[in-house]
């Protein structure tokens, strides 16, 4: 399924929560002032073949998103063209993008005399109320009627181990708000987490995209220390990315990582991230699903879609929220905040992406993965099995096309897959116990591997139902 990256232009916010001020209306009038563009609509992709480095896709079907499949063919070149679908969960490539988009601060509306107003009248109506409840309490105590005060409040309720508020209070200092700028000034806010003591945050490729080639890059963490940082590595493919604080402290906690091949449909999700700008926010669910097939873009024309074998959470996940930790009841990372998918705004076109209960997480074995792979080297490094396959929407399997990406041949010479003995025609159907319904589905389930592991490949050739075992190659960098 194709899914969204969180967005179109949401405004920028603080990295943490706002400080309050003497003036409600001042405060009002910042909340109400709106930055940054309209959102705009992704272009359709068009027809044609892709390579994969797992599959090498060819044909290009529709996205596949977030649990229904739609859109168009993605053209010949590799990676294929984006989908159509759903968008990054949470990230900030600009436009589009999963994530709040950022521009620098424009006139505001002068709309807080209205709001000013609407507050002040709030407050007479408190002030009126608590006058009245002040005059009956008091003829209630004339009548000896009495109140009951609550034995514990606030922070002197104890809060145990595996309860949420306990949870956050662990992991938000690990935490951290990012802000992406480009050389000419676009970007994005988005999340990430503190992965090891050297100073090493992971998040989302697509958070820190716009800054790898020559932008600035800052993390802000809860206590609002702010430090700026360098992109170490990105993997375009996986969508994930590593940063590197300049000048890190030297007491950094690093949030523990999970088992994700271990959750369990119905476990409780909590995630951190900083939805429109709202930095620090937490909400929570629970696993929805597992092994989604996703494949997610920042719907804009020209963008790359990544593929990932999902784990499908109901917590409120949106635009600002990609690169965050996914969360379970231990506070243990299972899983990276990526996708969603985002519904009409109901007037026949595509609003601002918000959360309908369908967010996506790359999960934590991938991403630890590939997240040693960049901070070792720099560059990512892909499971693949060294054949073209259709990407084109069908129920009954990846089928290797007749001809790869560019001209080349669609099945690799002296590949594995060559080595298997598959050829074009041949439609892929299992994948070790692994259903594969269509391409996307299978280059997602490829690069839940690594190269050399061995697999077992179920095909369809002439009606007849084949299996063969052969040995997952590689490939370096994601060009």
């Amino acid at each position: 399924m194709s899914t969204e990256n969180e967005g179109t232009a949401v405004p920028p916010a603080p990295p943490a929560p706002p400080v309050p001020v003497d003036s409600p209306a001042a405060s009002a009038r910042e909340a109400a002032a709106p930055h940054g563009g309209a959102p705009t609509p992704p272009a359709a992709p068009p027809a044609g073949a892709a390579q994969d480095h797992s599959a090498q896709p060819h044909s290009a079907a529709g996205p596949y998103a977030y649990g229904t499949r739609q859109g168009s063919a993605p053209d010949a070149a590799w990676p294929p063209p984006p989908p159509a679908g759903p968008v990054y969960g949470a990230g900030g490539d600009g436009p589009g993008g999963w994530g709040s988009s950022y521009q620098q601060p424009g006139p505001k509306p002068r709309r807080g005399g209205l709001v000013a107003a609407l507050l002040i009248a709030a407050l007479v109506a408190g002030g009126l109320g608590g006058g009245l409840g002040y005059t009956l309490a008091k003829d209630n105590d004339e009548s000896g009627s009495t109140t009951v005060s609550a034995s514990d409040t606030g922070g002197s309720v104890k809060r145990d181990d595996g309860t949420v508020a306990a949870v956050a209070a662990k992991a938000l200092p690990s935490t951290v708000t990012i802000e992406a700028e480009g050389t000419g000034g676009e970007g994005g806010t988005g999340t990430g987490f503190v992965f090891d003591k050297q100073g090493h945050i992971v998040t989302n490729n697509h958070v820190v995209a716009e800054a790898v080639d020559g932008g600035r890059l800052t993390a802000a963490f809860p206590d609002g220390k702010r430090y700026d940082a360098e992109v170490v590595g990105n993997a375009q493919g996986y969508d994930v990315a590593v940063i590197k604080l300049k000048n890190a402290p030297s007491d950094l906690k690093p949030l523990p990582l999970g088992d994700s091949d271990k959750v369990a449909v119905g476990d409780s999700t909590i995630a951190i991230g900083a939805p429109f700008g709202l930095s620090d926010t937490v909400t929570t669910g629970i696993i929805s699903a597992k092994n989604r097939p996703v494949a997610s873009s920042d719907g804009s024309a020209g963008s790359k879609p990544s593929y990932m074998n999902a784990l499908q959470t109901d917590a409120s996940i949106n635009p600002g929220n990609s690169g965050g930790p996914l969360l379970d009841a231990r506070g243990s990372v299972i899983g990276i905040n990526s996708a969603i998918q985002s519904a009409s705004n109901g007037l026949g076109g595509t609003g601002q992406a918000g959360s309908i209960g369908l967010g996506f997480a790359i999960p934590i074995n991938q991403a630890k993965y590939v997240a040693q792979q960049l901070i070792k080297t720099g560059k990512p490094v892909y499971a693949r099995i060294g054949a073209s396959v259709s990407l084109e929407e069908t129920a009954d399997g990846a089928q290797i096309t007749d001809q790869g990406a560019g001209g080349s041949e669609a099945v690799e010479p002296g590949g594995p897959a060559d080595d298997a003995g598959l050829k074009p025609g041949d439609v892929i159907t299992k994948l070790d116990d692994r259903v594969i319904d269509s391409g996307p589905t299978l280059i997602g389930e490829i690069w839940t591997h690594q190269p050399g592991d061995k697999v077992t490949v179920t095909y369809e050739r002439d009606g007849k139902r084949h299996t063969v075992e052969l040995t997952l190659g590689s490939r370096v960098g994601d060009n």
